[in-house]
This record gives C-alpha cells, structure tokens and sequence, in this order.
C-alpha cells in the first residue's frame, strides 16, 4: 500500500521466504509479472521492487480513466501480495488458517487506500478484497500445489535474488503457472 503504514512481521528466515513466495505466486496469477524488476529475500525494505509500470501515476497525454485503472490494478496487486503472503506462510509452511486478526488488518490497510488513493466506496473495496481472498484461497488451499510452493520458497532461500523474468520461469518449472 502507497503509504507503507502496514507491514508483516516474520518469525525468522524461512517464514519470511515463503511470505515471498506467497507474493511472487500471486503476481504471476494475476499476471503482473511484468511489473517486477526483482524479488529479494535480503532487502532492508520492502522484499519486491517495482518497475515503472507499477508506479506509473499519469500524464496529460493519458486518459484520466487510464490512470485510475492503473490505480486500481495496483490495489489489486498489492492486495493479493498481501493476502498470498499470508496464506503461503500460515496454510502451506504452519499448516493452519490464516490468522482472522491478520486478514482484519489487510483488509483496513486495502479500505484505508482504496478510499484515499481510488476514492471507492465500501462496496468496491469489499468486493475487490472478497474477490482477491477466494483467489488466495484457491491457490493456497489446494495441497496438491504445497510441494511446488515448498519447492519455491526454498529456491528464494538459496538464490535470494530473483528478476521478474526468472521468476516466471521458476514457476513454471514448478507448473505453478
């Protein structure tokens, strides 16, 4: 989220790689791989840096409603980066559901943006976080794909850099794209 209020606190080291699996993986369900320059497991600050697609705001020669779109895509990628991370460290590492304290706090930081940033109204903001939840559901709750997303996590931990690019081939390695 633009205002980098809301962070995730990790155990140690392992936890931190899958919450950034969980991230990558839902960057590349949503197909917004190309808006990635790397991954990194030892950033000081946020783990994904971004290409300029991504921060993108505007110019006079584009549609104010280009813009928004943009802005609102956004909101959806980060959302569903939030979430994965989540998911990914609490359903497919611990092997439990996700924390309710934790998707509460998610869905205050998306409310809190998607009013100041987008200016959408309540139900915007609950649909878009309702529909990026059953999509972090979805990819998270099926077992069948933990081994892949094991898999994964551990390649963060040994390579701990990865571009946009060998992200995507990492995951379709794994056939989890």
């Amino acid at each position: 989220m633009s205002r980098q209020t809301f962070t995730l606190s990790y155990q140690n080291e392992d936890d931190r790689a899958f919450g950034l699996a969980g991230m990558a993986i839902s960057l590349a369900a949503l197909d917004a791989i190309d808006r990635v320059v790397e991954v990194s497991l030892d950033a000081e600050g946020p783990m994904v840096t971004f290409s300029h697609a991504y921060y993108f705001s505007g110019s006079p020669s584009i549609s104010p409603k280009s813009t928004w779109d943009n802005l609102i895509r956004n909101l959806h990628i980060t959302t569903a980066m939030a979430l994965s991370n989540v998911y990914a460290r609490s359903v497919v590492r611990m092997k439990h559901d996700a924390p309710q304290e934790s998707l509460d706090a998610i869905y205050r930081e998306v409310k809190a943006e998607g009013e100041e940033t987008c200016g959408l109204e309540e139900d915007e903001i609950s649909a878009l976080y309702n529909n990026t939840l059953t999509l972090a559901r979805r990819i998270f709750n099926n077992p069948r794909r933990h081994p892949a997303i094991e898999q994964f996590a551990g390649v963060l931990s040994r390579r701990r850099v990865l571009s946009g690019m060998e992200i995507q081939d990492e995951l379709h390695a794994l056939q989890l794209i």
